[in-house]
């Protein structure tokens, strides 16, 4: 597995995370202490907003797991992997894309999401 296969890993991990404390410990583990978060829904950074950020999404998706969907492709960095977000054993409702920029430690400084698939409202 490659650096990057790990820290997409991490990532996901992290996003799937219920136990609050466990959750906030792999946020900061994994960026760094300004990282930063941006999707077309949220902007959130430091550990506090990321990992507000993160929860708000397990509430409105109570149940459902992110799984990383394709390959993880990187350079220098930087990386993108594709996810997706639905119940287990069913069809995602949910994918994007993050681009990913790490520092010299290899801790998230700048993630950036995108949203390919949502359901109808």
């Amino acid at each position: 597995m490659s650096d990057f296969e790990d820290l997409a890993a991490q990532y996901i991990a992290v996003w799937n995370e219920t136990d609050a404390d466990k959750r906030r410990a792999g946020i900061e583990a994994l960026w760094a202490p300004h990282g930063r978060y941006v999707d077309p829904m949220a902007a959130a950074q430091g550990p506090a907003e990321i990992d507000a950020t993160i929860g708000a999404v397990q509430q409105q998706f109570a149940g459902m797991r992110f799984r990383l969907l394709g390959p993880v492709d990187g350079h220098h960095d930087q990386a993108r992997f594709g996810w997706q977000l639905g119940p287990a054993g069913a069809e995602d409702l949910i994918e994007g894309f993050d681009v990913v920029e790490r520092d010299d430690s290899g801790r998230l400084v700048h993630v950036l999401g995108f949203l390919d698939k949502v359901p109808a409202a």
